[in-house]
């Protein structure tokens, strides 16, 4: 049940956090501050997104990618998740991108039935693009070292894109 909890907060909106934002509610839902706070959020009328994974801090190990997801969401279908990361060499550890296939395998870090998105090699440069082009959970993780970076090193987050108004693709 904990696991549950802590994937639907990392699936909320960072407008809700832990499923009820106290801040600001009554000038927020009453009258014309109702209509205002709505007209806000622009994010809902324009074209998909290119987003990098991480920000500034890229694909790396021991960095907490579900906060990240929970605080730069909502995430849109038909938006880009770009993943950078350097190649291997002798000064950084290698990385990867799976996709893994359910909840189970993620909160467990099991790669058994995961698929493989990017090798080691395809982070370098403008690094290795995933478009959420469909309505359902993608559940992301770093595979290497045996799934050690997806476990002790934090590298795996979930998305659930939401559709968005006024777009057509």
């Amino acid at each position: 049940m904990l696991f549950a909890s802590m994937v639907a907060g990392t699936l909320a909106s960072r407008e809700w956090r832990f499923g009820f934002n106290h801040t600001n509610w009554r000038h927020q839902h009453h009258g014309r501050h109702h209509l205002h706070h709505h007209n806000q959020n622009k994010t809902n009328n324009v074209a998909p997104a290119k987003i990098i994974v991480g920000g500034s801090q890229t694909w790396r190990f021991n960095f907490s990618y579900s906060s990240w997801a929970f605080k730069h969401g909502p995430f849109y279908l038909n938006d880009t998740l770009v993943f950078k990361y350097d190649a291997p060499s002798n000064s950084s550890h290698p990385h990867n991108v799976y996709l893994l296939p359910d909840l189970r395998s993620f909160i467990n870090c099991d790669f058994s039935n995961a698929r493989l998105l990017a090798d080691t090699d395809e982070g370098a440069g403008n690094g290795f693009e995933f478009v959420l082009d469909r309505w359902q959970p993608y559940y992301f993780a770093c595979g290497a070292s045996n799934g050690y970076h997806c476990g002790t090193g934090r590298m795996k987050f979930v998305v659930v894109p939401r559709l968005r108004r006024g777009w057509h693709g």
